[in-house]
């Protein structure tokens, strides 16, 4: 059973088309890059599937049973996190208390309850081992590299023992050993059972990682295909336009 399964989905914003009958599957474990031009309906397909919005017409499965997400909170009840590419950390922060930011955890009795700081520190260590990542929980995230950043919001997805991360552009504007650094942070994911979605320009990314590719051009999905039957130069050319479909 597919671990999320997107059937027939479809979106406008007013008089604007952005998706039009997509369909795809993602199995657990699977990485699976989501590639397309600037406006092919990546960013809107991975706010329908996170809860920023519902379609306006077909539907996302979860494990086999349809959801109905009109909030982000609603979708990471099943599972389902996202790291933007922004990450969304507090610089002036810990990386364990970005980690916890918002999920906090605390002790003693109300109204008497205080932030459990060790606890999270212990929490966080362990996510980072578990990643093999070099960053530590008392480090100030805007002392960090690319790759360290990224660790702190893969981490922050495990708390919630998340099935499917959804990355955007997470290898965007860091150097060539961060890169490699986030390719093995998904590699991880995956040894743990975690599906990926790798949303991405980089090609080299992409077929580095990733167990299948799907490509969108003006809203619809034009190609759906594991990553040993296709090649970039193919990929390339479904993204422009100079293949029709695959």
């Amino acid at each position: 059973m597919a671990l999320l399964e997107v059937r027939g989905v479809s979106k406008s914003f007013g008089a604007i088309r952005a998706l039009t009958d997509v369909s795809f599957a993602i199995e657990p474990g699977e990485v699976v890059g989501l590639m397309g031009d600037n406006g092919a309906g990546k960013s809107t397909m991975v706010k329908l599937i996170a809860g920023n919005f519902p379609p306006n017409e077909g539907e996302v499965l979860v494990d086999g049973q349809v959801c109905h997400f009109h909030k982000p909170i609603e979708a990471r009840a099943e599972g389902i996190e996202v790291v933007y590419q922004d990450l969304a950390l507090a610089d002036n922060l810990t990386a364990a208390q970005n980690v916890f930011l918002g999920r906090e955890i605390k002790k003693g009795f109300w109204p008497f309850r205080i932030l459990d700081k060790k606890a999270m520190i212990e929490r966080s260590a362990a996510l980072f081992a578990e990643l093999k990542s070099e960053t530590r929980p008392r480090d100030l995230v805007r002392k960090m590299s690319g790759g360290q950043r990224q660790a702190v919001a893969i981490a922050r997805t495990r708390l919630s023992n998340a099935k499917l991360v959804m990355m955007d552009e997470p290898t965007a504007a860091i150097s060539v050993r961060q890169v490699s650094e986030v390719l093995d942070l998904i590699r991880r994911l995956k040894a743990q059972g975690v599906s990926v979605m790798l949303i991405s320009h980089r090609m080299p990314d992409v077929f580095a990682v990733c167990d299948r590719i799907i490509v969108m051009r003006r809203g619809t999905k034009v190609a759906d295909k594991p990553k040993a039957e296709t090649s970039p130069e193919e990929i390339t050319g479904l993204i422009t336009g100079a293949i029709r479909e695959a």
